[in-house]
């Protein structure tokens, strides 16, 4: 079965008005009803750098976790991050975005890709420890806008370094946008049957012009991982069709149809959550 993380983390991160807590709460409280394999639900990073993320903590205690199967997801930067949110049984997993761009890791996370990597070390011990798992966002993997080398080999490099570490889920990210069937079938072509004991999973920006293509080559390719964000949210804050934002959940969904693939969502809980989230961003 294809598994569709939504991320309301990701949607809502970029949004500079303070969106409230309860109204949060309420909307992921929602998300929970539909069925997501993993639901993005927010961060534990500073404040300052993303500030409306702040509230993750109290969101989480609003949360209503009895009747669903959806595993929650953090994003974190730093160990202190990290600490936080293994503190938490509510959450499964912890992500973390690992740059194959030495500049943008620099700009992300303000360490050096060698520092990361030992970070990386850090976080898969404290997550066996703790019975979570941790997911890496492998930034830039589709391309890179600083003048740096890029190509298939090297995201496969750090993928084996990665791997090697005991990383078991990796999501090949399109921080920039730049992702084109011509990029994603090669990527995950030559990853999926090369580290078969790793699950990849697609985090694309798309348009209303290019989502489908892009999820057909990710697809066709043997991707049965999925993120998504509902009308396309994040990206780019406040993403139209005119913009770059993420893959919208809805079409995700149209997608899995039309390949005549079980999702396992609620349609009705899937609906409510679709018309909450005009509120939520509004």
């Amino acid at each position: 079965m294809i598994e569709v993380v939504e991320c309301p983390r990701d949607a809502m991160q970029g949004i500079a008005e303070f969106i409230p807590t309860d109204l949060k709460a309420e909307y992921i409280n929602m998300l929970l009803k539909v069925g997501f394999h993993t639901i993005d639900f927010g961060s534990f990073v500073s404040p300052k750098a993303i500030p409306q993320m702040r509230d993750t903590a109290e969101v989480l205690s609003k949360l209503n976790l009895d009747d669903t199967d959806s595993k929650l997801l953090a994003i974190v930067a730093n160990s202190r991050g990290a600490e936080q949110a293994v503190s938490f049984d509510e959450i499964q997993y912890l992500g973390y975005p690992f740059s194959v761009s030495e500049t943008f890791q620099q700009r992300n996370t303000k360490r050096s890709i060698e520092d990361s990597l030992i970070l990386v070390e850090q976080m898969q011990n404290l997550c066996a420890t703790k019975n979570k798992d941790l997911v890496v966002y492998l930034s830039m993997a589709f391309g890179n806008p600083y003048n740096e080398a890029w190509d298939v080999d090297i995201v496969a490099k750090w993928t084996e370094i990665l791997a090697d570490m005991g990383v078991k889920t990796l999501a090949l990210s399109d921080t920039i946008g730049v992702s084109s069937k011509e990029t994603i079938a090669p990527l995950f072509s030559q990853l999926i049957p090369e580290f078969n004991e790793v699950s990849f999973g697609a985090h694309l920006h798309t348009t209303a012009e290019t989502w489908h293509e892009k999820v057909l080559a990710a697809y066709q390719s043997g991707c049965t991982r999925f993120d998504t964000a509902i009308q396309g949210f994040g990206g780019c804050p406040m993403a139209t069709d005119t913009l770059t934002g993420n893959m919208p959940t809805e079409k995700m969904l149209s997608f899995l149809n039309e390949q005549k693939e079980v999702s396992g969502l609620n349609a009705l809980a899937f609906e409510s959550a679709y018309n909450k989230a005009r509120e939520v961003f509004l």
